[in-house]
Protein backbone atom coordinates (compact mmCIF):
# COMPACT_ATOMS: atom_id res chain seq x y z
CA UNK A 1 0.00 0.00 0.00
CA UNK A 2 2.94 2.41 0.81
CA UNK A 3 3.85 2.03 -3.33
CA UNK A 4 -0.03 3.19 -4.40
CA UNK A 5 -0.20 5.63 -1.51
CA UNK A 6 3.29 7.24 -2.89
CA UNK A 7 1.19 7.33 -6.40
CA UNK A 8 -1.92 8.93 -5.12
CA UNK A 9 0.31 11.90 -3.62
CA UNK A 10 1.73 12.80 -7.03
CA UNK A 11 -1.84 11.94 -9.06
CA UNK A 12 -2.61 15.27 -11.51
CA UNK A 13 -6.09 15.52 -13.98
CA UNK A 14 -3.78 14.91 -16.82
CA UNK A 15 -2.60 12.37 -15.84
CA UNK A 16 -5.74 10.43 -14.55
CA UNK A 17 -7.27 10.91 -17.83
CA UNK A 18 -4.43 9.69 -19.20
CA UNK A 19 -4.16 6.50 -17.48
CA UNK A 20 -8.28 5.83 -17.59
CA UNK A 21 -7.80 5.92 -21.36
CA UNK A 22 -4.38 3.82 -21.27
CA UNK A 23 -6.39 1.01 -18.91
CA UNK A 24 -9.27 0.76 -21.35
CA UNK A 25 -6.62 -0.99 -23.99
CA UNK A 26 -6.48 -3.92 -21.52
CA UNK A 27 -10.51 -4.52 -20.88
CA UNK A 28 -12.75 -6.99 -22.98
CA UNK A 29 -14.02 -4.64 -25.89
CA UNK A 30 -10.53 -3.75 -27.02
CA UNK A 31 -9.40 -7.63 -26.98
CA UNK A 32 -12.49 -8.46 -28.89
CA UNK A 33 -12.05 -5.91 -31.14
CA UNK A 34 -8.42 -6.66 -32.05
CA UNK A 35 -9.08 -10.36 -32.03
CA UNK A 36 -12.02 -9.68 -34.27
CA UNK A 37 -10.00 -7.86 -36.99
CA UNK A 38 -7.25 -10.59 -37.28
CA UNK A 39 -9.59 -13.95 -37.39
CA UNK A 40 -11.58 -11.50 -39.95
CA UNK A 41 -9.08 -9.75 -42.44
CA UNK A 42 -5.44 -11.17 -41.50
CA UNK A 43 -4.27 -14.60 -39.65
CA UNK A 44 -7.75 -16.90 -39.00
CA UNK A 45 -5.46 -19.05 -37.54
CA UNK A 46 -3.83 -16.59 -34.88
CA UNK A 47 -7.04 -15.27 -34.72
CA UNK A 48 -8.58 -18.28 -32.98
CA UNK A 49 -5.14 -18.71 -31.06
CA UNK A 50 -5.32 -15.38 -29.55
CA UNK A 51 -9.12 -15.83 -28.77
CA UNK A 52 -8.62 -18.87 -27.23
CA UNK A 53 -5.24 -17.77 -24.78
CA UNK A 54 -7.26 -14.73 -23.78
CA UNK A 55 -9.94 -16.27 -22.73
CA UNK A 56 -7.93 -19.14 -21.19
CA UNK A 57 -5.78 -16.68 -19.36
CA UNK A 58 -9.51 -15.03 -18.25
CA UNK A 59 -10.42 -18.58 -16.89
CA UNK A 60 -6.96 -18.67 -14.96
CA UNK A 61 -8.00 -15.11 -13.70
CA UNK A 62 -11.54 -15.62 -12.39
CA UNK A 63 -10.24 -19.25 -10.87
CA UNK A 64 -7.60 -17.08 -8.44
CA UNK A 65 -10.02 -14.28 -7.88
CA UNK A 66 -12.54 -16.83 -6.68
CA UNK A 67 -9.97 -18.46 -4.21
CA UNK A 68 -8.65 -15.81 -2.66
CA UNK A 69 -11.26 -13.70 -2.23
CA UNK A 70 -8.92 -10.48 -1.86
CA UNK A 71 -10.58 -6.56 -1.27
CA UNK A 72 -9.68 -3.73 -3.44
CA UNK A 73 -7.18 -1.36 -2.09
CA UNK A 74 -9.59 1.10 -0.71
CA UNK A 75 -11.79 -1.75 1.05
CA UNK A 76 -8.59 -2.63 2.16
CA UNK A 77 -7.88 1.10 3.40
CA UNK A 78 -10.40 2.95 4.12
CA UNK A 79 -8.25 6.54 4.03
CA UNK A 80 -6.85 5.53 0.34
CA UNK A 81 -8.68 6.93 -2.71
CA UNK A 82 -8.63 5.97 -5.80
CA UNK A 83 -9.41 7.75 -9.19
CA UNK A 84 -13.47 7.65 -9.43
CA UNK A 85 -13.41 7.35 -13.38
CA UNK A 86 -11.32 3.77 -12.60
CA UNK A 87 -14.49 2.49 -10.44
CA UNK A 88 -16.88 1.63 -12.76
CA UNK A 89 -14.34 -0.83 -14.11
CA UNK A 90 -13.15 -2.12 -10.96
CA UNK A 91 -15.28 -4.62 -9.95
CA UNK A 92 -14.90 -7.87 -8.14
CA UNK A 93 -12.75 -9.17 -6.45
CA UNK A 94 -8.88 -7.57 -6.90
CA UNK A 95 -6.02 -10.35 -7.34
CA UNK A 96 -4.76 -10.59 -9.33
CA UNK A 97 -5.40 -7.83 -11.69
CA UNK A 98 -7.69 -8.75 -14.71
CA UNK A 99 -6.39 -6.07 -16.95
CA UNK A 100 -3.02 -6.69 -16.14
CA UNK A 101 -3.17 -10.45 -16.84
CA UNK A 102 -5.50 -9.67 -20.31
CA UNK A 103 -3.56 -7.49 -21.92
CA UNK A 104 -0.07 -9.64 -21.17
CA UNK A 105 -2.17 -12.53 -22.82
CA UNK A 106 -3.00 -10.20 -25.82
CA UNK A 107 -0.26 -8.07 -26.72
CA UNK A 108 2.62 -11.03 -25.75
CA UNK A 109 0.23 -13.52 -28.62
CA UNK A 110 -0.10 -10.34 -31.14
CA UNK A 111 3.96 -10.13 -30.73
CA UNK A 112 4.03 -13.52 -31.42
CA UNK A 113 1.59 -14.07 -34.66
CA UNK A 114 3.74 -10.30 -35.98
CA UNK A 115 7.13 -11.64 -35.34
CA UNK A 116 8.75 -8.00 -35.91
CA UNK A 117 10.85 -6.44 -33.78
CA UNK A 118 8.95 -3.18 -33.92
CA UNK A 119 5.49 -5.19 -32.80
CA UNK A 120 7.38 -6.62 -30.06
CA UNK A 121 8.39 -3.01 -28.49
CA UNK A 122 5.04 -1.18 -29.03
CA UNK A 123 3.09 -4.57 -27.12
CA UNK A 124 5.47 -4.86 -24.66
CA UNK A 125 4.98 -0.62 -23.38
CA UNK A 126 1.07 -1.22 -24.12
CA UNK A 127 1.49 -4.25 -21.21
CA UNK A 128 4.19 -2.36 -19.50
CA UNK A 129 1.78 0.73 -19.31
CA UNK A 130 -1.88 -0.79 -18.18
CA UNK A 131 0.14 -2.54 -15.92
CA UNK A 132 1.28 0.53 -14.46
CA UNK A 133 -2.14 2.44 -15.06
CA UNK A 134 -3.56 -0.20 -12.66
CA UNK A 135 -1.53 1.27 -9.77
CA UNK A 136 -1.84 4.81 -10.64
CA UNK A 137 -5.43 4.27 -10.89
CA UNK A 138 -5.00 2.93 -7.56
CA UNK A 139 -7.49 -0.21 -8.61
CA UNK A 140 -4.97 -2.88 -7.72
CA UNK A 141 -1.70 -3.45 -5.74
CA UNK A 142 1.69 -3.98 -7.05
CA UNK A 143 1.31 -7.94 -5.87
CA UNK A 144 -1.73 -8.34 -7.80
CA UNK A 145 -0.41 -6.57 -11.29
CA UNK A 146 2.74 -8.39 -11.15
CA UNK A 147 0.93 -11.80 -10.27
CA UNK A 148 -1.62 -11.48 -13.41
CA UNK A 149 1.29 -9.81 -15.11
CA UNK A 150 3.34 -12.85 -14.84
CA UNK A 151 -0.02 -15.40 -15.68
CA UNK A 152 -0.69 -13.66 -18.73
CA UNK A 153 2.48 -14.06 -20.35
CA UNK A 154 3.03 -17.72 -19.11
CA UNK A 155 -0.40 -19.20 -20.41
CA UNK A 156 0.24 -17.37 -23.42
CA UNK A 157 3.38 -18.18 -24.07
CA UNK A 158 2.61 -22.40 -22.99
CA UNK A 159 -0.17 -21.99 -25.45
CA UNK A 160 1.60 -20.19 -28.44
CA UNK A 161 4.15 -23.01 -27.85
CA UNK A 162 1.86 -25.80 -28.10
CA UNK A 163 0.34 -24.25 -31.21
CA UNK A 164 3.13 -23.80 -32.77
CA UNK A 165 4.30 -27.27 -31.95
CA UNK A 166 1.54 -29.16 -33.03
CA UNK A 167 0.44 -26.66 -36.05
CA UNK A 168 -0.84 -28.91 -38.55
CA UNK A 169 -1.76 -31.85 -36.53
CA UNK A 170 -5.96 -31.98 -36.24
CA UNK A 171 -5.89 -34.33 -33.31
CA UNK A 172 -3.16 -32.38 -31.46
CA UNK A 173 -5.38 -29.10 -31.91
CA UNK A 174 -8.60 -30.69 -31.03
CA UNK A 175 -6.78 -32.40 -27.61
CA UNK A 176 -5.15 -28.19 -26.58
CA UNK A 177 -8.77 -27.17 -27.77
CA UNK A 178 -10.78 -29.43 -25.75
CA UNK A 179 -8.44 -29.32 -22.52
CA UNK A 180 -8.89 -25.50 -22.55
CA UNK A 181 -12.74 -26.19 -22.56
CA UNK A 182 -12.69 -28.84 -19.77
CA UNK A 183 -10.92 -26.26 -17.70
CA UNK A 184 -12.83 -23.38 -18.33
CA UNK A 185 -16.20 -25.87 -17.89
CA UNK A 186 -14.80 -27.02 -14.04
CA UNK A 187 -13.67 -23.52 -13.05
CA UNK A 188 -17.24 -22.50 -14.08
CA UNK A 189 -18.21 -25.03 -11.90
CA UNK A 190 -16.10 -23.83 -8.73
CA UNK A 191 -17.18 -20.20 -9.18
CA UNK A 192 -20.94 -21.02 -9.10
CA UNK A 193 -21.05 -23.57 -6.52
CA UNK A 194 -18.62 -23.02 -4.21
CA UNK A 195 -19.77 -22.00 -0.73
CA UNK A 196 -19.14 -18.88 0.49
CA UNK A 197 -16.59 -18.10 2.81
CA UNK A 198 -16.41 -15.39 5.56
CA UNK A 199 -14.35 -12.98 3.28
CA UNK A 200 -16.62 -13.59 0.48
CA UNK A 201 -18.48 -10.52 -0.49
CA UNK A 202 -21.86 -11.09 -2.46
CA UNK A 203 -21.44 -8.37 -4.96
CA UNK A 204 -18.05 -9.84 -5.94
CA UNK A 205 -19.27 -13.25 -6.01
CA UNK A 206 -21.60 -12.32 -8.46
CA UNK A 207 -19.39 -10.43 -10.50
CA UNK A 208 -17.26 -13.44 -11.08
CA UNK A 209 -20.13 -15.62 -11.44
CA UNK A 210 -21.22 -13.73 -14.69
CA UNK A 211 -17.58 -13.36 -15.53
CA UNK A 212 -17.12 -16.70 -15.88
CA UNK A 213 -20.35 -18.12 -17.53
CA UNK A 214 -19.42 -15.25 -19.86
CA UNK A 215 -16.03 -17.06 -20.57
CA UNK A 216 -17.38 -20.04 -20.80
CA UNK A 217 -19.97 -19.29 -23.39
CA UNK A 218 -17.82 -17.65 -25.36
CA UNK A 219 -15.01 -20.62 -24.76
CA UNK A 220 -17.70 -23.03 -25.94
CA UNK A 221 -18.84 -20.80 -29.24
CA UNK A 222 -15.34 -21.21 -30.12
CA UNK A 223 -14.37 -24.34 -29.94
CA UNK A 224 -17.41 -25.15 -31.85
CA UNK A 225 -16.57 -22.81 -34.61
CA UNK A 226 -13.26 -23.83 -35.21
CA UNK A 227 -14.61 -26.92 -35.67
CA UNK A 228 -17.40 -26.24 -37.90
CA UNK A 229 -14.55 -23.97 -40.11
CA UNK A 230 -12.35 -26.80 -39.97
CA UNK A 231 -14.85 -29.29 -41.58
CA UNK A 232 -17.39 -27.47 -43.47
CA UNK A 233 -16.88 -23.66 -44.15
CA UNK A 234 -13.40 -22.81 -44.29
CA UNK A 235 -14.19 -19.19 -44.77
CA UNK A 236 -11.33 -16.62 -46.38
CA UNK A 237 -10.10 -13.59 -44.62
CA UNK A 238 -8.74 -11.78 -47.87
CA UNK A 239 -10.14 -8.54 -49.51
CA UNK A 240 -9.04 -5.31 -50.53
CA UNK A 241 -8.15 -3.13 -47.61
CA UNK A 242 -11.12 -0.35 -47.95
CA UNK A 243 -13.52 -4.02 -48.05
CA UNK A 244 -11.58 -5.18 -45.56
CA UNK A 245 -12.75 -1.87 -43.61
CA UNK A 246 -16.45 -1.97 -44.35
CA UNK A 247 -16.23 -5.65 -43.32
CA UNK A 248 -15.35 -5.13 -40.06
CA UNK A 249 -17.69 -2.21 -39.63
CA UNK A 250 -20.00 -3.89 -40.33
CA UNK A 251 -19.56 -7.34 -38.49
CA UNK A 252 -18.89 -5.18 -35.85
CA UNK A 253 -22.08 -3.39 -35.80
CA UNK A 254 -24.30 -6.73 -36.15
CA UNK A 255 -21.65 -8.42 -33.34
CA UNK A 256 -22.90 -5.23 -30.85
CA UNK A 257 -26.71 -5.35 -32.37
CA UNK A 258 -26.82 -9.39 -31.10
CA UNK A 259 -25.19 -8.85 -27.96
CA UNK A 260 -27.54 -5.95 -27.02
CA UNK A 261 -30.61 -7.12 -28.13
CA UNK A 262 -30.28 -10.90 -26.55
CA UNK A 263 -29.39 -9.64 -23.08
CA UNK A 264 -33.01 -8.88 -21.98
CA UNK A 265 -34.47 -12.13 -23.45
CA UNK A 266 -32.16 -14.13 -22.46
CA UNK A 267 -32.07 -13.02 -18.59
CA UNK A 268 -35.63 -13.37 -18.76
CA UNK A 269 -35.62 -16.68 -19.63
CA UNK A 270 -32.80 -17.49 -17.38
CA UNK A 271 -34.29 -15.69 -14.62
CA UNK A 272 -31.36 -13.19 -13.95
CA UNK A 273 -28.97 -16.39 -13.76
CA UNK A 274 -25.31 -15.62 -14.39
CA UNK A 275 -26.06 -18.67 -17.26
CA UNK A 276 -27.64 -16.55 -19.72
CA UNK A 277 -24.73 -14.99 -20.37
CA UNK A 278 -23.04 -18.22 -21.25
CA UNK A 279 -26.07 -18.64 -23.96
CA UNK A 280 -25.81 -15.06 -24.97
CA UNK A 281 -22.04 -15.38 -25.64
CA UNK A 282 -22.31 -18.63 -27.52
CA UNK A 283 -24.46 -17.08 -29.99
CA UNK A 284 -22.61 -14.09 -30.63
CA UNK A 285 -19.34 -16.24 -31.10
CA UNK A 286 -21.06 -18.31 -33.29
CA UNK A 287 -22.82 -15.69 -35.08
CA UNK A 288 -19.20 -13.71 -35.29
CA UNK A 289 -17.51 -16.74 -36.24
CA UNK A 290 -19.82 -18.79 -38.85
CA UNK A 291 -22.95 -16.65 -39.54
CA UNK A 292 -21.00 -13.53 -40.57
CA UNK A 293 -18.08 -14.87 -42.79
CA UNK A 294 -20.44 -16.76 -44.56
CA UNK A 295 -20.79 -13.06 -46.09
CA UNK A 296 -16.76 -13.08 -47.23
CA UNK A 297 -17.11 -14.05 -50.42
CA UNK A 298 -19.34 -11.20 -51.42
CA UNK A 299 -16.53 -8.75 -49.76
CA UNK A 300 -14.13 -10.58 -51.55
CA UNK A 301 -15.70 -10.41 -54.96
CA UNK A 302 -16.97 -6.63 -54.30
CA UNK A 303 -13.63 -5.65 -54.13
CA UNK A 304 -11.96 -7.41 -57.03
CA UNK A 305 -14.71 -6.01 -58.95
CA UNK A 306 -14.02 -2.29 -58.07
CA UNK A 307 -10.55 -2.98 -58.79
CA UNK A 308 -11.28 -4.46 -61.88
CA UNK A 309 -12.81 -1.49 -63.15
CA UNK A 310 -10.31 0.88 -62.29
CA UNK A 311 -8.14 -0.78 -64.28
Amino acid sequence: MEFLRLLESIRTPFFDTLFSLISLLGEETIFMLVGIVVIWCFDKKWGFRLFLAGLFSSTLNQLLKAIFLIPRPWVQDHDFTIVESARAGATGYSFPSGHSQGSASLYYTLAAWMRKRWSTIVCTALIALICFSRLYLGVHTPLDVLVGLTLGLLSAAVLCYLFNRFDGNKRATVIIGLSLLVVCILTTCYVLFSPAREASVAEFDRHGQENICTILGAMMGLCVSWYIDERYTNFDVKAVWWAQILKCIVGAGIILTVRIALKAPMNALFNGLPIANTVRYFIIVIVGVVIYPLTFKLWARLGAKKADNAN
